[in-house]
């Protein structure tokens, strides 16, 4: 499988797993100028931008591993220009991360409040 394939997969799983667990969705794949957000949610007053890591094994590392300190502080800048353009400035926010591990549907860890 396809590297983009196997990750658009992943983030498909995710954003079902999300409405399974009773989030609203806003948007997928947000970019902006400084970079992408895979999953932008809404769920008890809190906007939460998650970010989607999948592996097929954990030869390369844990999925929660690859985002490191570079990578939430990317996701921080996008996220905060997101909050700008939409006038939210003031809006409750969090990040969380979801790793999936195996072929998709073998394991899946939804860590909120990740960073």
């Amino acid at each position: 499988m396809q590297k983009i394939t196997f990750g658009k997969k992943g983030e498909i799983l995710a954003t079902n797993y999300l409405k399974n667990k009773g989030y609203k969705i806003i948007k997928n794949n947000y970019k902006n100028t400084l970079g992408e957000i895979d999953i932008i949610a809404k769920k008890d007053n809190y906007l939460i931008f998650v970010e989607v890591k999948t592996r097929i094994s954990r030869a390369f590392g844990d999925p929660r591993e690859a985002v490191d300190l570079k990578k939430q502080n990317k996701i921080r800048q996008v996220a905060t220009m997101y909050l700008k353009q939409h006038g939210q400035l003031d809006t409750n926010c969090r990040f969380d991360v979801i790793a999936i591990l195996g072929d998709c549907d073998e394991e899946v860890c939804h860590i909120e409040n990740a960073f």
